[in-house]
């Protein structure tokens, strides 16, 4: 299973913005983007008074934020858009429904993990069941119906237990419901394009795969 291993600061002072890799360190004075807010390299600081980008440098650069966000490497990014084209309706909104439905950005998305690579990490391990069955595989799509929950032995795990007051005053997206009491979730419907509150332009990735 293929996955980014380098030091992941680097991916959001490269994209000049926060992507939220360390979960809580993210919101401290310990981030990287508090304390460095230019790209990594010999060079980073140079990089603000660089001419504007081109167009492909500007797709280019809204793709791969779109992959670091979500944890996806390359040739699994292309076929999620491949995916995307064959569906109905706008091809941006379609990619992004599907980001949204791994298994792993739902697990974050519940408050069950305080960031996407942590939760691919508890998917990894086994922790959770959908629809009765347990699934370890962080890029599984869920669906409309589907119903998640933490196995019943997980839920004496000294981290799950503490999580279970915290998710009490979790607020999640409208297209997943939560239940903390029984550690337990259902995905409501295929999340819409105004219920995914990613910084995003997409229509630069439809730009940057159409060339």
């Amino acid at each position: 299973m293929a996955r980014y291993t380098e030091p992941v600061c680097k991916l959001c002072r490269r994209e000049g913005m926060k992507l939220f890799l360390k979960g809580e360190r993210c919101m401290s004075p310990k981030c990287a983007m508090e304390r460095r807010a230019y790209a990594p390299g010999m060079h980073g600081r140079q990089g603000q008074f660089r001419q504007r980008p081109s167009d492909y440098g500007m797709q280019l650069r809204e793709k791969q934020r779109a992959r670091r966000i979500y944890g996806v490497l390359e040739r699994q990014f292309r076929r999620y858009f491949e995916m995307a084209l064959r569906m109905r309706g706008q091809t941006g909104s379609n990619l992004l429904s599907i980001l949204e439905r791994r298994l792993d950005n739902v697990i974050y998305r519940l408050g069950f993990a305080d960031s996407r690579p942590q939760a691919r990490q508890l998917v990894t391990h086994g922790h959770f069941f959908v629809n009765g069955h347990r699934l370890s595989i962080p890029s599984a799509l869920v669906k409309a119906g589907d119903v998640i929950q933490v196995r019943e032995a997980s839920q004496q795990n000294g981290y799950f237990r503490n999580l279970r007051e915290i998710l009490q005053h979790r607020t999640v997206p409208a297209w997943l419901s939560l239940n903390p009491d029984t550690m337990s979730a259902q995905v409501l419907a295929v999340p819409t394009r105004d219920q995914i509150e990613v910084p995003l332009a997409e229509q630069l990735i439809v730009e940057y795969y159409s060339r």
